[in-house]
């Protein structure tokens, strides 16, 4: 039996290695369009993540617990399949740059093709945070540069652990 679909319900995927302002703040303005925004942590085997996906998700749901309203999970495969194992149709994602534009408009078609039933939203990213990628962070972090005020605080400690113990 085919699973009704939910519009009042998006979700956000990514990678959130690591989880940064930038994404918090593109969920919570989501939150004006939509009633609950489910942040899909996937589990991104093409790239080499710094965290796990267990503590990818934990530090995310740890980011976003006192918001009863958002839900974090994890996923792996197709993004179109667990949206649709979810009842979701709407798939929410930022865009920062004209050349984030590119990358999504192709995801956005290639799951308009698998699936005719969701949508993509996409939103334009706050200013403050046009110039912000969890690589971007990642690399900083690496070389020791100071990234507090870029991520939540569970994901700054959870850096600072990081690199301590990859010295």
């Amino acid at each position: 039996m085919e699973k009704k679909m939910n519009s009042k319900v998006a979700i956000y995927p990514g990678s959130f290695d690591p989880l940064t302002k930038g994404h918090m703040a593109l969920v919570e303005r989501g939150l004006a369009m939509f009633d609950t925004i489910i942040v899909a942590v996937a589990e991104s085997r093409s790239k080499s993540p710094l965290f796990s996906l267990e503590e990818r998700v934990a530090l995310t749901r740890e980011a976003f617990a006192p918001n009863k309203k958002i839900q974090v999970e994890s996923f792996s495969g197709l993004l179109i399949d667990y949206a649709q194992e979810c009842g979701v149709s709407v798939v929410l994602r930022g865009l920062r740059a004209v050349s984030d534009f590119e990358y999504e408009f192709q995801m956005a078609l290639m799951n308009r093709k698998l699936s005719k039933k969701i949508q993509t939203v996409f939103l334009m990213s706050d200013l403050q945070w046009m110039y912000l990628s969890s690589t971007m962070i990642r690399d900083v972090a690496l070389h020791g540069g100071d990234v507090k005020g870029l991520v939540p605080e569970c994901v700054f400690t959870a850096l600072k652990e990081r690199m301590q113990n990859k010295s």
